[in-house]
């Protein structure tokens, strides 16, 4: 398995012994990133109901996949960061579809990928369009899918404009999370980032269509949580327009009982097309999204592992195999087997629990640290929760915030790969330096003196003394050593 496991090393029959040798050669195991509550932060049943959702648990984004079906792909609503041409996908970079599906292709398409990635847990609905909009799809979808593999969690993605007509069908579904897209709640700041919505068989433009639209992505918001439903927001953060303003947006959310708020980068790049990429509206630096959320601790809990999925995503966070299961690749006929998913589960559930006493062990040795500083340290790694990725093949970097208190994740950055063939191109280097502003030390399970002499005439230490730790316990170990006491050793 290369990612978490790489979800692909699970495609031959297994044992749960060979399974969970895979899971611990891998590194199969949390670092620290949803809500980073654990079990002792919640109650249980609150827990159960997380504990497995890559979203809403940053725990379970290391061990559990989801998938996004496009069956949706209507929209009421125009963004300025989304492209009609290539739809509208309300948790994603817009339009990033390869194919529509109908109900009917869904529903197989979820079946043979259930069969292959056993860490599935999640089927998620975020467009390409609206999925309330196009809700008979929706409906049509998950109700199906429901029939066949009803231990999937359902999942989906709104931007709260048809939300509140079908609240109570999604409750009847039992569509337990739901996201809605939520970028203000002035509607004089509504009207820069929404040319127009479609409400009432009308279209409405300026600031008449934005206080519409938060109207009712407020009520739905209120009508999901009185009956019960987890619901993530997110705000895309724009600078200039939207940025100071989403504290206020994270308080009112609050207020109105939301689970989670995701604060992601605005992506504009004129090469989208999108109104904002055109008109040369930047997307904010990974220093200024962390100085946001840090600004807002204390609010509703901060997602901060989003990878911003596309609208047919398919695998674990940071990894999408969506273009393994294309239609023209899958089977003629799909049945639906649970073996390999329950044998998985039960592997992860022990893992589980050895790398949170890898964690605590951490925690406590950082805690005889004293006087030292608050660090960003950026760990390269194919996931798992390992430091096990050489710095050359990174294409993201997880970072870590370190302190006697514990060691905190912040934020992924993606950058371009750096080795390629045994040589390092120049200028990815360049960009990976631009791309770890604020880092002060990178871990990674190996890299060349050349890169490593590079990063220090910059003032960026990197070190593969920690390769294939567990990336809290590697963190500690070096933050120890050059603060105070080296702690014990922790690894598996």
């Amino acid at each position: 398995m290369a990612q978490l496991i790489s979800l692909g090393s699970l495609k031959a029959p297994t044992s749960a012994a060979k399974m969970r040798a895979s899971l611990a050669k891998s590194g199969c195991a949390s670092s620290s990133c949803g809500s980073s509550d654990g079990p002792a932060d919640m109650s249980p049943e609150m827990w159960e109901r997380v504990k497995d959702h890559p979203c809403y648990s940053e725990e379970a984004h290391h061990y559990f996949a989801r998938m996004h079906v496009a069956v949706a792909p209507a929209c009421n609503i125009q963004c300025n960061y989304c492209n009609r041409k290539y739809d509208c996908a309300n948790e994603s970079r817009p339009g990033v579809v390869s194919e529509r599906l109908d109900p009917d292709q869904a529903v197989k398409k979820v079946i043979a990928v259930a069969n292959e990635v056993p860490q599935l847990s999640v089927l998620g609905i975020a467009g390409p369009g609206d999925a309330c909009y196009d809700w008979r799809k929706t409906k049509e979808t998950f109700e199906r899918v429901s029939k066949e593999i009803p231990d999937l969690k359902l999942c989906l993605s709104t931007n709260g404009l048809a939300l509140p007509d079908y609240v109570d069908e999604i409750a009847d579904m039992a569509i337990d999370h739901v996201t809605i897209t939520i970028n203000a709640i002035d509607p004089e700041i509504g009207a820069k980032i929404y040319p127009w919505v479609f409400y009432d068989h009308r279209r409405w433009t300026g600031v008449e269509a934005s206080r519409i639209l938060l109207e009712r992505q407020m009520l739905g918001l209120e009508m999901l949580v009185a009956r019960d439903i987890l619901v993530k927001v997110n705000s895309v953060m724009i600078p200039g327009i939207n940025d100071a303003h989403l504290i206020e947006v994270n308080k009112a959310v609050k207020e109105k009982g939301a689970f989670l708020h995701n604060i992601m980068p605005l992506i504009s790049d004129p090469a989208h097309g999108t109104h904002f990429g055109l008109t040369g509206q930047r997307g904010p630096t990974p220093m200024e999204v962390k100085a946001l959320q840090d600004k807002v601790e204390g609010g509703t809990k901060l997602m901060r592992h989003c990878r911003q999925c596309r609208a047919d995503a398919v695998g674990i966070l940071g990894e999408d195999r969506g273009q393994e299961f294309t239609m023209d690749q899958l089977p003629e006929t799909v049945s639906y087997d649970p073996a390999r998913r329950e044998e998985y589960r039960s592997v992860v559930a022990t893992v589980r629990g050895e790398h949170a006493a890898t964690k605590e062990a951490a925690k406590a040795d950082l805690a005889e640290v004293r006087d030292a500083p608050v660090l960003l340290v950026a760990v390269a790694t194919r996931g798992g929760g390992r430091i096990n990725l050489h710095f050359g093949h990174a294409q993201e970097f997880q970072v870590f915030e370190v302190s006697p208190g514990g060691v905190t994740f912040v934020g992924h950055r993606k950058v371009e790969q750096y080795c390629h063939g045994g040589h390092g191109e120049e200028r990815a280097f360049d960009g990976i330096v631009e791309t770890l502003q604020g880092v002060s030390t990178v871990l990674c399970a190996k890299i060349g003196e050349a890169p490593k002499d590079r990063l220090e005439k910059v003032g960026i230490k990197a070190s593969d003394a920690h390769a294939f730790d567990w990336i809290e316990a590697g963190i500690a170990a070096w933050y120890a050593a050059e603060y105070g006491t080296q702690p014990a050793m922790l690894t598996a």
